[in-house]
């Protein structure tokens, strides 16, 4: 029986077990991820930045700006 480049009978050998721990490692760390934004109740979305109008949302929440402010910059980003 030919035995491949990588030591085993199907070429897989020691890099073969290297490859099936990540490929796990990686299918736990995804399951983990998944179950925390199930649990956590957020979206799962990863998100990159933040909006303008979000940022401009928040700031007329907390009250720093007035209305006519938040619509005057508003208008401004439409």
């Amino acid at each position: 029986m030919m035995h491949g480049y990588w030591g085993g009978p199907w070429g897989m050998g020691w890099m073969g077990g290297i490859f099936m721990l990540i490929f796990w490692v990686l299918v736990i760390i995804g399951i983990v991820w998944f179950v925390r934004c199930m649990v956590a109740g957020r979206s799962c979305r990863i998100e990159h930045d933040t909006v303008p109008l979000d940022v401009l949302k928040q700031r007329y929440a907390k009250g720093e700006i007035d209305k006519k402010e938040y619509e005057e910059k508003k208008k401004d980003l439409n």
